[in-house]
Parts: structure tokens; sequence; C-alpha cells
């Protein structure tokens, strides 16, 4: 009987991990698509901050001279 009883033991075991296996496997999924979508938005905010930084930045030939000159 102390046979069965380990494989039993066993078999609960197995089953219990796989459980987990499966519910890390979905979180980690989950993770993943969140990663893909901020590196998305992380893109597009730099991009966008390129822009508004080189519409910022003043052309020195429209610039008038300095006062000392």
């Amino acid at each position: 009987m102390e046979l069965e009883q380990r494989i039993t033991e066993v078999e609960t075991r197995l089953a219990f991990q796989e459980t987990t296996l499966q519910e890390l496997n979905a979180v980690l999924t989950d993770q993943q698509q969140q990663l893909g979508s901020l590196q998305d938005l992380l893109k597009k905010l730099h991009g966008q901050l390129a822009e508004v930084m080189s519409r910022n930045q003043p052309n020195a030939a429209q610039e008038p001279p300095p006062p000392h000159y």
C-alpha cells in the first residue's frame, strides 16, 4: 500500500505543478503583451518629444545678433 500512496502523492504534486505552470504561463503572456504595448507607447512618445523639441529650437539664422555686436 505504501507504493500506491507514494504514486498518488507524486501524481497529485504533478497535477499541482502543471496547474501552476499554466497559471504562470498565462501571467507571463499577459505581461509580455503589456510590455509590447508600453514599448510601442514609449516609441510614440519619443517621436512626439523629438518633434516638439525640434519645433521649439530657434533657428540661428532667424535670431538677432546678441547685443554686444
